[in-house]
């Protein structure tokens, strides 16, 4: 779906189910940003607020494309800030700090993931502003939590680390070989997103039922110790690894190479076994009491069962050979590269590849995830652009706080405040 297009135009009548709740947004990188594009999609006005000079720093993040004013964005950025109202301030300057206080006022949500302590040194965490704005929700997204008692409080917080402490990274790394770290591309942003999500969607009911605020604490290693609950889970149970040895899960779950790349397959019940054997042509396995038991599929796997299976899907694409075990009933997926799935015929159909146009003179779109939210009454976009940096200062300054054109030049004379202004090549 190309940028600006809409689906199923005729429910929009029926608005969004955020519309009209406002969201004041001190965010950077992915986490937060992604969280409030996925409240933007449901409606809510998001104002997200960047420093002056540099903005968030998910737009200096490579690859990146050139926008027509000459801004160069980040792929991070790219992928997080569709349909948010950009407003530049100074949070270093009293005066740029006064601002978002009185923007603070105006808004349903706060939100902030600056860093370790920083809100709190701005002046801008939830103490701060809630004392005269009683029904505030406030939420701050951090590594380790926003109450100080961790002993990693003073830790830098990137997704890798949050997953690498969640016991994940050790629990999938193969004997003798290190840790392969993010291979789900930040699970520790966007999975810490959805739980903010979740606190922001729980506050503003609570909220309506007593006419309260409150402070939404989300911290990136509690959203991976959620996430990730399988590492210590097993361990609890039992079912322990020595350092440099194979995990022995009670189940088949693996990779196997046909003949173009390679495909998955999960097997961990009797009947699914059966069903394996008799798919690739080897029904005496069911009889073989190598096979008569998990332990066994996984003690003889590599000697009895993988040759087999990949002799079978050494005539057959990856695709190919994991449709045949699907139609039987198996949980089998091919491995898909980025070319297979930018043209995928679920994540088309499903509207999941949302095209950005490149004004830079390349004719390749940048492609970035649709809303995977499908709601019956509320239509698929139309998503906008992501935001110039300080696009929408003006705008903001003069709805919210009323500043006129003079007013807000003084401010941006004085470096307090900054917005995007478009080349004269660029016909701005």
């Amino acid at each position: 779906m190309r940028l600006g297009e809409s689906t199923d135009p005729g429910v929009g009548d029926l608005g969004r189910p955020l519309d009209g709740v406002r969201i004041l947004s001190l965010e950077q990188m992915q986490a937060l940003p992604f969280a409030t594009q996925m409240l933007a999609r449901l409606g809510a006005d998001v104002i997200k607020v960047e420093q002056v000079g540099r903005g968030d720093a998910g737009r200096a993040a490579a690859p990146a494309i050139t926008r027509e004013n000459g801004e160069r964005i980040g792929a991070t950025f790219l992928r997080n800030n569709l349909n948010k109202r950009s407003i530049a301030i100074d949070l270093k300057s009293d005066r740029g700090r006064q601002l978002v206080i009185d923007l603070a006022a105006h808004v349903d949500i706060v939100c902030e993931n600056l860093g370790p302590g920083r809100a709190k040194k701005f002046g801008l965490d939830y103490q701060s502003l809630s004392p005269g704005l009683p029904s505030l929700i406030y939420l701050s997204i951090s590594g380790f939590g926003s109450d100080g008692r961790s002993p990693y409080d003073s830790w830098p917080a990137y997704a890798s680390v949050a997953e690498a402490l969640s016991g994940i990274y050790e629990f999938s790394r193969l004997p003798h070989q290190p840790p392969v770290l993010s291979p789900s591309g930040g699970l520790g942003d966007t999975g810490t997103g959805l739980f903010a999500i979740i606190g922001i969607l729980a506050a503003l009911r609570h909220r309506e039922a007593t006419g309260l605020g409150q402070n939404v604490d989300v911290a990136m290693l509690d959203a991976m110790l959620s996430l990730a609950d399988v590492s210590y889970n097993f361990w609890s149970m039992g079912l322990a690894r020595e350092p440099d040895a194979p995990i022995n899960l009670p189940l088949v779950m693996t990779s196997f190479r046909a003949h173009d790349g390679w495909f998955m397959l999960q097997v961990g019940r009797d009947h699914q076994f059966t069903r394996l054997a008799q798919v690739v042509g080897h029904p005496e396995w069911t009889d073989d009491p190598r096979l008569a038991s998990r332990e066994g599929w996984t003690g003889n796997f590599d000697e009895l069962v993988r040759p087999e299976v990949e002799a079978w899907a050494s005539g057959r694409s990856a695709f190919e050979a994991a449709r045949s075990l699907a139609e039987a009933g198996l949980a089998a997926a091919p491995c898909s590269h980025a070319s297979d799935v930018v043209t995928d015929p679920h994540a088309v159909q499903r509207n999941m590849l949302v095209e950005i146009p490149r004004t830079d003179g390349i004719d390749q779109p940048v492609l970035v995830a649709g809303n995977p939210i499908k709601l019956s009454n509320v239509p698929e976009g139309p998503d906008r652009n992501v935001p110039l940096l300080g696009e929408h200062t003006t705008s903001v300054l003069a709805e919210l706080l009323g500043l006129d054109d003079t007013a807000i030049a003084d401010l941006e004379a004085d470096g307090v405040v900054a917005m995007a202004h478009l080349s004269p090549e660029a016909g701005g």
